[in-house]
């Protein structure tokens, strides 16, 4: 196979907890010709995989650097404290980041929220991975915030979960290098934007085919003309017609 018949990829990266299945499904279905590659990194490598040109594409937490990347966000989820499943704060609905005063609340160094201030106690160490922390929080040496996503991937049965308001929460995006926004990322866009195969701002939509008759200078097709009517002039020279600028009356009556 010689270079310019190659097939190319598309090479998309995602951090844990994003769940990209969905849109790898539709893509294969509208791209069957591309394979798709998806490799999974760290949230905080995954800006530098990008920039590097490993992947075309990345679903990706914010922020990344606007002025190397373009980015759309997707969705923003809900923050959480993971917990043992005999934690008091199990008896209630929603968590308030005052009822972890007392909680030795452990921040693992891949942490992907953008604290000011972290609330409960601080650890002696900060674990290294989330999933570090997941253990020690089984262990019962302290709780774990973190995006809702990441508790459903680190769920265990001895832990539960509770709602954390007024904390900070993560937002999902796809990002790419702004000076390579391809055809494959212009295709992929589409797809997590719901737009359906037939979308007009789909890239492979093809062109409409024009309708036989006369347009004008702007392509719309013009509506014939009374003119062009069939039976249009036998109102002005058939029997019955009234003449051009002439008046229709009432009959003259005889003297």
């Amino acid at each position: 196979m010689t270079g310019s018949d190659e097939t190319h990829s598309f090479r998309l990266v995602y951090v844990p907890g994003v769940m990209p299945d969905k849109w790898v499904r539709i893509w294969n279905e509208r791209c069957p010709g591309v394979p798709l590659n998806l490799t999974q990194v760290p949230a905080a490598t995954a800006a530098e995989r990008l920039r590097g040109g490993d992947a075309d594409a990345g679903l990706v937490r914010l922020p990344v650097d606007r002025t190397v990347f373009s980015a759309i966000p997707l969705y923003t989820e809900q923050t959480v404290v993971v917990v043992p499943k005999d934690h008091l704060v199990t008896a209630v609905d929603e968590v308030s980041p005052e009822d972890l005063a007392d909680d030795i609340v452990l921040h693992p160094l891949d942490d992907v929220l953008d604290w000011e201030t972290l609330p409960g106690r601080p650890a002696f160490e900060r674990p290294a991975t989330t999933a570090d922390a997941v253990e020690l929080v089984a262990a019962g040496i302290g709780v774990l915030v973190v995006p809702l996503s990441l508790a459903r991937l680190h769920h265990r049965k001895d832990l539960t979960h509770r709602p954390l308001r007024d904390a900070p929460e993560s937002r999902v995006a796809l990002a790419w290098p702004e000076d390579a926004t391809t055809d494959q990322v212009e295709d992929f866009i589409g797809i997590v934007r719901g737009r359906t195969v037939n979308s007009t701002r789909g890239r492979t939509q093809p062109a409409a085919q024009d309708k036989p008759g006369r347009t004008d200078k702007e392509g719309a097709r013009r509506k014939p003309t009374a003119a062009g009517r069939p039976g249009a002039n036998r109102r002005a020279s058939g029997s019955g017609g009234t003449p051009k600028g002439g008046k229709r009356g009432k009959p003259r009556r005889r003297s």
